[in-house]
């Protein structure tokens, strides 16, 4: 079966068919993509993917409409917009068209799903308001940005509008192609991460071979033993502490009080390292000019951190029952 039409409908346009339209045209590049509302195009067919239009959800039938009641809802109950449709039922094999390794593709379809499509397949059904994120916040959330490049009042009819939607679609073509893209790396860098545990043993220090997210890799291992990440950074190291949460500032451990906030020949006087290049008034991350350098500094504030965990009072006992 070949598909020669990807059908959505014309007007102004939203954030979910342009959205689809990025998985649509990805999949099928020859099919041509027709905004109408003429009953004919918006009837099934073998050769055509209709989709927010149509007033019918049938995946066998290849047609994702919504609007329609009873309209469909996730298996929470939340309901879909036909970005949501086109992503549970072609998402995998755009994944796949991405080169998305096939081990990682659930875990990507089901991540992208909930962190970038509910979001957009609530905002359509008027199931979130965008005005929840602040009112400085609300023209800037995905679909007002995308719907933002719609064509004024008097641009001229239903030609500017299919030119805008031509244009919109490349601008959305980008955010999904990058927010992929992010979430594939991130897997990539998880098993990099977990290799590199593996080789480190017991140590105190991870090291990695360049600059990579490392916390999910590190929760994934339980690597709980781990105070300090190293990397190369450019033609400078990198030491790093690594964050109790993800989103606070609290780390496992930090760098030496007596080198926050210096420099240069201040920081190789405090430290002893020649070579210390900085270290940041948080005390989170460190810089030296050479390999050896940092990891000369990543044993003092390892030593550093052990003595003060040995010097912590021990949590109290519970009572014997």
């Amino acid at each position: 079966m070949t598909i020669t039409h990807l059908v959505t409908h014309s007007g102004g346009f939203h954030a979910d068919e342009l959205l689809s339209s990025v998985i649509l045209t990805r999949l099928f590049p020859e099919a041509t993509l027709l905004r109408s509302r003429d009953t004919a195009w918006i009837t099934p067919a073998q050769d055509k993917i209709i989709y927010d239009v149509g007033g019918a959800f049938d995946a066998q039938a290849q047609i994702f409409d919504h609007h329609q009641r009873p309209n469909p809802l996730r298996e929470d109950g939340q309901p879909f917009s036909s970005f949501g449709l086109i992503w549970a039922h072609y998402g995998r094999d755009y994944l796949s068209a991405l080169n998305v390794p096939q081990a990682d593709i659930d875990a990507i379809h089901g991540s992208f799903d909930r962190g970038f499509v509910l979001p957009i397949d609530l905002v359509d059904n008027g199931a979130v308001n965008p005005s929840e994120a602040g009112p400085l916040f609300a023209s800037l959330t995905l679909p007002a940005l995308l719907e933002s490049l719609k064509p004024v009042f008097d641009a001229g009819g239903a030609a500017a509008e299919d030119r805008a939607f031509q244009d919109a679609l490349a601008v959305a073509r980008a955010f999904v192609e990058a927010a992929i893209a992010r979430k594939a790396a991130k897997y990539r860098a998880q098993s990099m991460v977990m290799a590199a545990i593996e080789a480190a043993g017991s140590g105190r220090v991870l090291e990695l071979p360049m600059g990579m997210p490392f916390r999910a890799g590190i929760d994934a291992a339980g690597a709980d033993h781990l105070l300090f990440v190293i990397t190369p950074r450019g033609d400078e190291w990198s030491l790093t502490g690594i964050r109790i949460e993800p989103d606070a500032f609290a780390q496992r451990a930090d760098l030496p009080a007596a080198w926050a906030g210096l420099n240069g020949a201040e920081l190789e006087a405090a430290s002893g390292v020649s070579g210390a290049k900085f270290c940041h008034n948080g005390r989170f991350i460190a810089v030296a000019n050479s390999r050896d350098a940092i990891v000369k500094m990543a044993a003092l504030a390892v030593a550093q951190a052990e003595a003060q965990e040995r010097a912590a009072p021990e949590a109290p006992r519970a009572p014997d029952a």
